[in-house]
């Protein structure tokens, strides 16, 4: 099987070329670089990633060549980034990415050479009935599904996690006992294309800074000023520059640049138990004959399921938790798992 594996230098990625070797393959090695070299706020620190994907490749014997896609990537993904941004949304451009430019724009250029793409991921597949699904990891933890949940069936078939069946622990042992020249490197943090520039430094740099008011839900007194409604996002807690607290961000009003804020876990006005999705995707297929499921959820990045029902409404779908939920943000995902959460079954866009 001629195996292309998506390599970033870190443990992760690292880890699943050494199992495709011991299980007899050599794969390609590509980096995809996706800084921009030009742009001293937003490059890219990518070259002690390359020297260690070197490293490795050399190890193994694999070929690695570095893929340059910061164009797309800044054509699609941070495009989409700042247009939600604007519209007062909360975007996830890491889901973006995986969908566009990891298995989008590298499968239409590269990957479709090749039989299989193998990632870093904490994910797994399985086969039913002659179709791909997109299973979850071993580890809860590092469970990464919820950052997949927009591709495809196409994209899913052509997929191996070889760690998705270890936790994180084990790959980190795996690569140490292996003697790996990443094995000690620590997990990336934040969103993938931004490595340590700073969010709101990113933000301000297309959107700038316009002041206005932190308005108290309850009683409408103002409470302080912010310096754009952008740089915060609903359920948010740190970063109002507020005494007295805990505050959190209870919802935003784009037009008049106001950030409506509401304290502590006292009230019901932070909780919501349902919510819509828009243009809700399916991976594989959709697998509900009726209009009501129940179903496991993730409105966040988090190792908890939460529980519920998804029913089929005339404008698309919408959750009914079964717990109290802190936080919907809108334009983040509602990601969807069957009842188990052992596949997940496809994500919309939280209106």
């Amino acid at each position: 099987m001629n195996i292309a594996s998506l390599l970033s230098g870190g443990v992760d990625s690292s880890v699943v070329v050494h199992l495709l070797k011991e299980a007899g393959y050599t794969p390609t090695l590509f980096y995809i670089k996706i800084g921009m070299d030009d742009d001293e706020l937003l490059h890219c620190t990518s070259e002690e990633d390359i020297e260690m994907a070197t490293l490795i490749a050399h190890r193994y014997g694999c070929k690695l060549e570095v893929i340059d896609l910061h164009k797309d990537y800044w054509d699609n993904v941070v495009d989409y980034t700042i247009r939600k941004v604007r519209q007062g949304l909360t975007p996830n451009p890491d889901v973006m990415c995986n969908k566009l430019i990891k298995f989008g724009v590298f499968e239409q250029r590269v990957g479709k050479e090749f039989d299989k793409t193998a990632t870093g991921h904490y994910a797994t597949t399985f086969e039913r009935d002659g179709k791909t699904y997109l299973g979850t990891a071993k580890d809860p933890v590092k469970d990464q599904t919820d950052f997949l949940a927009q591709i495809n069936h196409l994209q899913v078939s052509k997929l191996m996690f070889p760690i998705g069946h270890l936790i994180k622990s084990e790959v980190r042992d795996i690569a140490r006992l292996a003697n790996l020249p990443s094995a000690k490197r620590q997990d990336s943090q934040g969103i993938c294309f931004l490595g340590k520039v700073n969010y709101n430094d990113f933000i301000r740099r297309y959107l700038g800074e316009k002041e206005g008011p932190i308005v108290e839900l309850e009683t409408g007194k103002i409470l302080g000023r912010h310096k754009g409604y952008w740089f915060h996002t609903v359920g948010q807690r740190k970063g109002l520059g507020l005494s007295g607290g805990p505050w959190y961000v209870i919802r935003k009003d784009v037009d008049a640049n106001i950030v409506w804020a509401s304290k502590g876990f006292d009230t019901e006005t932070q909780y919501g138990r349902e919510f819509s999705m828009r243009d809700f995707h399916f991976i594989t297929e959709n697998p509900w004959e009726n209009t009501e499921h129940d179903i496991a959820f993730k409105i966040r990045h988090t190792p908890d399921f939460s529980k519920g029902k998804i029913i089929k409404t005339p404008e698309g779908y919408r959750i009914f938790s079964s717990e109290k939920l802190q936080g919907i943000a809108p334009g983040q995902f509602g990601v969807v798992y069957d009842a188990d959460a052992k596949y997940c079954i496809g994500s919309g866009e939280i209106r």
